[in-house]
């Protein structure tokens, strides 16, 4: 028995970042999840790394992380390895981020994203992350795809957040 989802390849960290409940806000330049709203999304693990650095700075200033902790989210992030279904997350509204956010709500955006320069970007709420017990491996694709997971590989408890 398998479970048929919506599947989205995201570069690391960020799928590392999404798995693990830290960034729960999706960016994207379109409304790609806006269709998807109240439905799961399975999260795929691209081979490549994500370019910039945002992120780390976010953990570090945004959510007071340490480097340790960092440390420990990104290495979370690779159990699977890469060019893997890792898990499952619950997709909520999408919005355009206007181009007028008063600074204290765009720097709470900005941590729930993890990435700085949201104006003008499409944002998609996600919640309730969890990781497979195994990966499925997958070949990445653009935009979203169908796929079947099986059910044993879906665990029934939440995700640790950090």
């Amino acid at each position: 028995m398998s479970l048929e989802v919506s599947c989205l390849s995201f570069r690391q960290p960020y799928a590392a970042l999404v798995l693990n409940g830290v960034k729960t806000i999706e960016t994207r330049w379109r409304p790609l999840l806006a269709e998807m709203r109240n439905c799961t999304l399975a999260v795929h693990i691209a081979q490549r790394n994500w370019e910039g650095e945002d992120w780390r700075q976010i953990l570090t200033d945004g959510l007071e992380m340490t480097p340790v902790q960092i440390d420990e989210l990104l290495k979370s992030g690779e159990r699977f390895g890469r060019g893997v279904i890792a898990g499952l997350v619950d997709v909520g509204e999408t919005w355009l981020c206007p181009e007028n956010v008063p600074c204290e709500e765009m720097r709470e955006l900005e941590k729930a994203a993890c990435l700085t320069e949201l104006n003008q970007k499409y944002l998609t709420r996600l919640s309730n992350p969890r990781w497979l017990i195994d990966p499925m491996f997958s070949r990445g694709r653009k935009d979203v795809w169908t796929v079947q997971i099986p059910i044993q590989l879906m665990s029934s408890a939440p995700s640790h957040t950090w």
